[in-house]
């Protein structure tokens, strides 16, 4: 292995933790919302509110929109100074929480930082890689977020005894990692494609705007409506079970708290293992649209197993392996590949940041309705509900999956900008000389 290569995957396993942090504050935050409701007596409304303003959804939401804006204004290594910062008073404030407001509060800060995070995590990994090992390195990320809730749920079986002691105890351990994190990520240098970017806007004189910038471009506003819709269906299924799915299979299924924490446990860790042996692996190498389609396949019929056959043993376990699995190639990993390929180093972290607002808070609308939908319309039609929004995104992912396989970045911006507006050009052109050819203005 080369030194780059070595350089390159050090660097990814240091940012990863932030994706570790991002999914194990949602799942220490599910594996004990049963428990938090009965200490605080919380109603639907409150319980939706907690999935709404955490890690999940609006939290992390607005971070996104902030985080991905200072990534690229001041470079990607101010996120990795001070945000790992945020995310330590956010855990500290639920692990002491003594009431409704002081527990949503942390679940919000926690948020926020979660959400200014990701995108710059990302981007990072990204511009750090090979052309040949971009997929990989994205792929270790998803593994690093997949642990979380692996982790996280074997952690909260073990402290189960405790009750609500044990579940202060996982936000206790995501602060000491977030300390290890911040120790790490602050000594990280600064990404080159960011550096270059901004010598070549100093040698210019060029001040782009991130959004203006942004949203100008049709290249760009076409890239942001795929990717939302990959990415905001998918997530609008996974949000809900990262957040409330231990409380569907108490409420709906019967199951205990320790048997709900168990079975999601070992969700995760099929997710980590497909993660890893498979995005992580073929990612680079394999047809991008067939390995899209397989993974969303798999998502849908999950859910068509557990929606139409029953919370029995059998339906549960194969849920668990094809959702486990499916999560680990599917819709997520692909938008954090992508999100990074598809847009120019200037507002590259920005556009994810936007996106991210737009899929995390559409998920904290729909954390506040789906508990609604589950107590008053049945687990049935809110199971259907998750089908149709599983097959929406695996239309829109298999359809328009970008060619990027075995290109730089430097090679996707130039193929979709430059020569888009070049191509745009010339059409224009001919379209002007065939008309004064036809008005006998040009022999």
């Amino acid at each position: 292995m080369s030194d780059s290569n070595k350089s390159s995957l050090k660097t990814t396993f240091t940012v990863s933790l932030t994706n570790f942090l991002d999914s194990g504050c949602i799942v220490a935050g599910a594996s004990g919302l049963t428990l938090w409701t009965n200490q605080f007596n919380l109603n639907t409304f409150e319980v939706g509110l907690l999935g709404a303003l955490s890690a999940n959804a609006f939290g992390a939401a607005i971070g996104a929109l902030f985080g991905g804006h200072l990534s690229d204004k001041y470079g990607r290594k101010i996120i990795y100074t001070y945000d790992m910062l945020v995310y330590m008073l956010g855990a500290l404030i639920v692990m002491f929480s003594m009431n409704f407001p002081m527990l949503l509060l942390g679940f919000t800060v926690t948020g926020i930082a979660v959400g200014a995070g990701v995108p710059a995590s990302w981007t990072y990994i990204s511009e750090t890689s090979e052309t040949n090992d971009r997929a990989r390195n994205i792929g270790i990320s998803q593994f690093a977020w997949s642990m979380g809730p692996a982790i996280i749920f074997i952690l909260g079986v073990l402290f189960a005894p405790l009750g609500l002691l044990g579940n202060r105890i996982l936000f206790g351990i995501l602060f000491v990692v977030a300390f290890i994190a911040w120790s790490l990520q602050r000594k990280l240098h600064e990404s080159e494609e960011w550096e270059e970017q901004k010598a070549k806007e100093k040698l210019t004189g060029e001040k782009p705007h991130p959004y203006k910038d942004l949203f100008s471009s049709s290249v760009s506003v076409k890239s942001l409506l795929f990717l939302i819709g990959v990415y905001m269906f998918w997530n609008l299924v996974a949000g809900a079970m990262g957040f409330f799915m231990p409380y569907v299979y108490e409420t709906a299924g019967g199951l205990t708290n320790l048997q709900a924490n168990l079975l999601q446990a070992v969700l995760w860790i099929f997710t980590a293992l497909a993660t890893y042996f498979g995005f992580a692996r073929y990612g680079d190498k394999a047809n991008h649209r067939i390995f899209f389609f397989v993974g969303a396949a798999m998502a849908a019929a999950s859910w068509i197993i557990l929606t139409f056959t029953g919370m029995s043993w059998t339906s549960l376990w194969l849920f668990v392996i094809l959702w486990g699995v499916s999560a680990g190639i599917g819709a997520q990993a692909w938008y954090a590949l992508w999100a990074t390929e598809l847009f120019p180093t200037k507002y590259r972290s920005g556009s994810q940041g936007v996106m991210f607002f737009v899929v995390r808070a559409t998920t904290g609308v729909w954390s506040i309705i789906f508990p609604t939908i589950l107590s008053t319309m049945g687990f049935k039609a809110a199971g259907i509900f998750m089908i149709v929004l599983l097959l929406i995104s695996l239309v829109i992912g298999t359809i328009w999956t970008p060619q990027t396989r075995g290109k730089s970045l430097d090679e996707i911006t130039y193929e979709r900008y430059h020569q888009s507006t070049s191509t745009d050009k010339t059409i224009n052109e001919s379209s002007v000389t065939a008309e004064e050819t036809s008005d006998g203005k040009k022999a």
